[in-house]
């Protein structure tokens, strides 16, 4: 791996851990060739193949990256197959980076068939994701660094914090902490509403979740593998979940405290120290696995951290319908000292009488409990007020 991996050293985070109420160490493979740890299981499958052939992989961005870049330093030819709904930045990186990219299907268990097929037809290689034993080993080299670059006694983790889609990732860096640093617990973290692999845990055999939907769609997975789920039960010392209002601050905080845009999969980690959802005081090590967020998306995921956060206030304020009534409001916003965003007057097609006017005003607030004293401010001044985010 040395010359094709990128150094992804270990830091102290002063804010975060200030926040958190421990130390906080960041991984930050976000800023890893391709902006995540895809490529190391990508290369070391790729790499063990004859040269001058090959590669086909499903993905809808991460995997089609590492594998991409993998194939093009090994002198490979690579084919990509990514839902036609894929972010344009990640279809045109995939392709920066050497590969043909076929569209298909909306969703990538669509591209898995038609990567499985062509593999078939053509004689290229299938990639796999995660179920297989050279990509884990590549991810592995995650938990290599960290034995390596963190501080072993005082100041070292407690506890790794590793995000979990369909596996790869935490059995790799869980099988290289076993053996290298028997005393740190490794914590899998997964999306409250995609938690296959907590599930499948808890049976001690492959449970598959229906209706995926959250915004880490880089662990959006339905079920993990054989091979993952035995990796993860022989060297994982638990599998917790984390909500989406919970990711959503992590990723904000990251932005914000770090200046660190990653992605919403690879903050999970983040999510669940700062939630108090990993076990002890001691230092915990959240391994950032990704950072390739769409601008797009990205805008919207910081709207909704800010919303979550309770630093936008939303309310809807009726007014009489007459000369200086919404000036009295504007007067009484700037008496709380507050930042106006919009304002939205609406005369017709709004629920208020004929002599009534309805104000929509959006306020930038500290946190959840400004929010509140805010609106019981407006409210003690006389204004008819309803919270509405």
């Amino acid at each position: 791996m040395d010359g094709v991996i990128r150094p992804t050293p270990v830091s102290r985070s002063d804010a975060l851990s200030r926040l958190a109420g421990r130390d906080v160490l960041l991984k930050p493979e976000y800023l890893q060739r391709t902006g995540s740890f895809k490529v190391r299981g990508a290369y070391n499958f790729i790499s063990r193949l004859a040269p001058g052939g090959e590669v086909v992989a499903a993905s809808a961005g991460n995997h089609a990256q590492g594998v991409a870049l993998a194939a093009s330093l090994t002198g490979s030819r690579s084919t990509i197959f990514m839902p036609a709904n894929a972010p344009l930045p990640k279809v045109e990186a995939t392709r920066a980076y050497g590969a043909t990219v076929r569209l298909v299907g909306n969703v990538v268990d669509d591209c898995m068939v038609g990567a499985r097929e062509y593999a078939e037809t053509s004689g290229a290689v299938f990639v796999p994701p995660f179920d297989d034993e050279l990509v884990i080993a590549g991810q592995g080299t995650v938990g290599l660094e960290i034995a390596s670059e963190a501080p072993d006694g005082e100041g070292g983790p407690d506890h790794v914090v590793v995000p979990v889609g369909g596996g790869g990732l935490i059995a790799g860096v869980a099988s290289a902490l076993g053996f290298t640093r028997r005393g740190v617990k490794v914590i899998g973290v997964e999306a409250e509403s995609a938690d296959a692999m907590r599930r499948s845990v808890a049976a001690r055999q492959v449970v598959a979740v229906d209706g995926v939907s959250t915004m880490a769609d880089g662990i959006a997975v339905k079920a993990p593998s054989e091979l993952t789920l035995a990796h993860v039960l022989a060297y994982v010392d638990e599998v917790i979940t984390v909500t989406e209002e919970e990711i959503s601050h992590a990723l904000l905080l990251l932005l914000e405290r770090c200046k660190a845009v990653v992605e919403p999969a690879g903050a999970v980690g983040l999510a669940a120290i700062l939630a108090g959802k990993v076990p002890g005081k001691g230092p915990a090590l959240a391994v950032l696995s990704g950072g390739n967020v769409d601008p797009l998306l990205l805008s919207k995921l910081i709207d909704y951290g800010l919303s979550a956060a309770g630093r936008y206030l939303v309310l809807r304020i009726v007014l009489d319908d007459r000369p200086g009534a919404l000036a009295s409001l504007t007067d009484a916003v700037a008496q709380l000292g507050l930042n106006v965003l919009s304002v939205e007057h609406h005369r017709s097609g709004a629920r208020v009488g004929v002599d009534e006017v309805e104000v929509m005003l959006t306020l930038e607030t500290r946190d959840p409990q400004h929010r509140d004293e805010v609106a019981a401010a407006l409210g003690r001044a006389g204004f008819r007020v309803e919270l509405v985010g």
